[in-house]
């Protein structure tokens, strides 16, 4: 089981196997995190093709939106006590932000990203405008494949410049980010997969027209954990070396694939899934086969189980083609890749050799708590408030002695600047961590 989001019963796997009827071997719990299922289904492959277990259910069920309505009109759904014994840890739990980031505002996905996004666009030396065109450009096809999918939340189609055009429906959140290119979590959304050997499949009779086959997977985190040690903000080399061994290990060139799905919580993860990559944006193959977060909906750490399950559905009428589908978790920090095909994978790979990346060369910067003197400005975000007006500014810096900082930015005057102006590479002052 993928962790429901907002209820927490104290063996969640349990009772789904009681209501199911069925006595598991094994029960997993994953941590959570946008990568847990792609991680889950390997780890079910891995143990499948070792002969440990025959058959594994991969679930997860998000009812946030269940959760509100029940919270506004008083009712108090609860959790259940019941359930016997306790699941495996899986993959071990971490913390997703560091105290220094936490009290600097940097510690939820509507920050961190946009940090993210602008050191990209800094990199690739695009301007403001530009950049925005950019993302939108990027972002449209999959409100296109978002409304052709009947089991989307948001099954419309929306141009370019209506995504990144801020207005009352589409605020501005955490620059650059309007609301329709941010992840929608509060959602009632359910996916289920079935994963078991050829021996057992067989014997229960499944028919072999609807058997979708594993090719291979990988998974890796990034060597700087927290954000604020990230040596490069605009690289992923986890990102790079999940992809590139997944699909080492299945013995597929990236030019093999036919069907992308990387997750995509804001437009910066597939940005960095193609910078990693060297995917061209513009790739007619298209990243996406449910609409993405921001529109098919994120339920929690389960969007996976929604991209793997309709990849199969994709696949049952493809069956010669192969399909990679990823999983970013928590900020661009913990990655998993797959690759699946409709038929099942050749005996042998065919040799491609790893790709650069993989050996994971990115050891976490110092970061120090409390930041004064001479500075240089790394990435930055400007939240804003509900009205869609600026509120606070978060910068992501080092300072000329050497350590990294986070500060946050008050004056809105200086707030305004950083929403007109390119201030990535800018050398200043910081002090006591606020005001740069």
């Amino acid at each position: 089981v993928l962790p429901p989001t907002r209820w927490h019963p104290s063996n969640v796997v349990d009772l789904v196997a009681t209501r199911l009827d069925i006595k598991p071997r094994h029960q997993w719990l994953t941590a959570s995190g946008g990568e847990v299922g792609v991680f889950a289904a390997n780890h079910a492959a891995r143990q499948i093709g070792a002969g440990e277990i025959s058959c594994a259910v991969l679930v997860n069920c998000n009812a946030w939106r269940t959760w509100e309505r029940a919270e506004r009109a008083g009712i108090d759904l609860g959790w259940p006590t019941g359930g016997e014994g306790k699941p495996e840890w899986l993959p071990p739990y971490r913390p997703w932000n560091s105290p220094t980031e936490t009290a600097h505002h940097l510690d939820m996905p509507i920050a961190c990203y946009p940090v993210f996004e602008n050191a990209l666009r800094a990199k690739r030396g695009l301007d403001l405008d530009a950049h925005r065109r950019r993302m939108g450009q990027l972002m449209a096809p999959f409100t296109e494949v978002a409304a052709a999918n009947p089991l989307d939340w948001f099954p419309r189609r929306r141009s370019a410049p209506e995504i990144i055009t801020p207005t009352a429906d589409n605020r501005m959140i955490g620059f650059p980010y309007t609301k329709y290119l941010n992840a929608v979590i509060a959602t009632d959304q359910a996916a289920a997969l079935v994963m078991m050997s050829a021996g057992a499949a067989r014997s229960l009779g499944v028919p072999e027209d609807r058997w979708i086959f594993w090719w291979g997977g990988h998974q890796a985190t990034e060597q700087a954990y927290m954000l604020s040690e990230r040596p490069d903000l605009a690289a992923c080399p986890a990102m790079q070396a999940s992809s590139r061994t997944a699909l080492h290990n299945s013995g597929v060139d990236l030019d093999r694939v036919d069907i992308f799905d990387f997750y995509s919580c804001f437009p910066v993860a597939v940005e960095m899934a193609c910078e990693m990559l060297g995917l061209d944006e513009a790739d007619e193959r298209g990243f996406t086969v449910t609409g993405g977060l921001p529109y098919h909906g994120g339920p929690g750490s389960g969007y996976t189980l929604h991209s793997l399950a309709t990849t199969a559905l994709r696949l049952r009428r493809q069956a010669e083609a192969i399909a990679l589908v990823t999983g970013n978790g928590y900020y661009l920090t913990a990655h998993a890749a797959s690759v699946w095909s409709g038929s099942p994978r050749p005996a042998a790979p065919v040799g491609i050799p790893p790709a650069p990346g993989t050996e994971l060369p990115a050891d976490p910067l110092p970061v120090v708590e409390v930041a004064n003197g001479p500075c240089q400005i790394d990435s930055y975000t400007v939240l804003h408030d509900r009205a869609g007006e600026p509120e606070i500014g978060i910068v992501v810096g080092r300072l000329t002695s050497g350590p990294r900082f986070v500060a946050n930015v008050v004056d809105p005057s200086t707030l305004g600047v950083f929403v007109t102006e390119e201030v990535i590479g800018r050398h200043g002052m910081v002090a006591g961590g606020e005001g740069v």
